[in-house]
């Protein structure tokens, strides 16, 4: 059974005459790495909402059809209870931030859950590991970067022991540099927990070599779901107007001066072997 599961879902927010999501329909299982990818209002964050149950119990509108978490419909089950299965790290983190250091911030969710101290100990140190802050522990969130600050969110999150982490554009404010080292980090976690990862993100470039698969959503409806070449070599993707990894426009761009290519490539390594057949 998908650990996610959308059935024929629609809402609008209250006041709103316009579907925000409409008609969604969606899997997904555990130990994926997935791409959310669509234009700014396409309906990713009000998608992101529903996955943890924030929309309907926390943002009012009208709805119909069901959302279901690990079998546990969103509607009637406390956002406490699904916190557990589907951690959220949102684009400013700075947002869910709230402790004095970081170690009390990462400890915060497992004290409210009535976690052992030894266990909660464990984890911190299990986390703090992955994520790489150490350095930080005894610091304060306002006396941190932005790119730990972001690391803070995830490890926060991450200790709980989720299923899924969902990231609500977690780079948007980073420079490439740190952005980077963000999304690297987080196929590592991906890999190592054995867990699914689910990014709303604008760029592109890096996270096609990470992820596994791709939604693209477009006016609140979903446009594509599958393995990312498929999704990428798709007449939905070469239409839809998102900020598309550079190697896909450069190949697209040779298109139109009469190249043909069966299967536009990802990496640069992919590229390199597909030129070659031209040359």
């Amino acid at each position: 059974m998908a650990f996610i599961r959308f059935n024929n879902f629609s809402f609008r927010y209250k006041g709103n005459d316009e579907y925000a999501l409409e008609n969604i329909n969606l899997e997904i299982d555990e130990n994926k790495f997935i791409l959310l990818a669509g234009e700014t209002g396409s309906g990713k964050t009000s998608l992101i909402r529903c996955m943890n149950g924030l929309i309907p119990q926390f943002y009012a509108g009208f709805y119909k059809g069901s959302v279901e978490i690990a079998g546990k419909n969103t509607i009637d089950t406390p956002i406490s209870d699904l916190s557990t299965a589907i951690g959220i790290v949102f684009q400013n983190p700075e947002n869910q931030l709230v402790a004095m250091n970081v170690e009390r911030e990462i400890a915060f969710g497992m004290e409210n859950l009535g976690i052992e101290p030894v266990e909660i100990k464990k984890r911190i140190r299990e986390v703090v590991k992955i994520t790489e802050i150490e350095e930080i522990l005894d610091k304060a969130p306002f006396e941190i970067s932005g790119g730990e600050k972001q690391r803070v969110a995830i490890a926060s999150v991450l200790v709980l022991d989720p299923k899924i982490i969902i990231l609500d554009e977690p780079t948007a404010n980073l420079d490439p540099f740190f952005a980077k080292k963000i999304l690297t980090m987080l196929k590592k976690i991906q890999e190592t927990k054995k867990i699914s990862i689910i990014i709303s993100e604008h760029r592109m470039d890096l996270l096609v070599l990470l992820v596994d698969d791709i939604i693209l959503i477009h006016n609140g409806k979903i446009l594509a779901f599958d393995k990312k070449d498929i999704v990428i070599n798709s007449e939905i993707f070469r239409n839809l107007n998102i900020n598309k990894p550079k190697i896909y426009s450069l190949f697209r761009g040779l298109d139109k001066k009469n190249q043909v290519y069966d299967k536009i490539p990802i990496s640069i390594e992919d590229a390199l072997n597909v030129l070659k057949k031209y040359t």
